[in-house]
């Protein structure tokens, strides 16, 4: 079995892209559909933004690590927290202790960003 993709309902794919594309720095693939959407390819893996009339909001326990998420590494977190902080895009540190933060993305779905090396 391989993972493939995962896919994110928004329900502004413009909005939305500014914050993967802007704020995270992913960079758009190629989408042979012809329905609202972007993708992202990110090693082996895709992430598909699909447009929906509407998002169901999954956030049942204030701490964001503890709902559903889907995780990225990033080189550079320092940089990325700052990013978010001038942009006033709200984020929470991992409870944990690891150098991770959980961030929502402008429909609230949640994203997890941990340091890798």
């Amino acid at each position: 079995m391989v993972f493939l993709h995962v896919a994110i309902n928004v329900t502004d794919v413009e909005r939305a892209a500014a914050f993967y594309e802007g704020l995270l720095g992913l960079t758009p693939v190629d989408r042979p559909l012809n329905f609202p959407g972007r993708w992202y390819q990110l090693g082996t893996v895709q992430i598909h933004l699909i447009q929906a009339e509407k998002v169901v909001d999954t956030h049942q326990d204030e701490r964001w690590g503890h709902n559903p998420h889907f995780a990225l590494g990033v080189s550079d977190l320092a940089s990325l927290e700052q990013r978010l902080t001038t942009a006033q895009i709200p984020f929470q540190r991992s409870a944990s202790g690891r150098a991770a933060i959980f961030v929502a993305d402008p429909d609230g779905n949640l994203i997890e960003l941990s340091q890798v090396s």
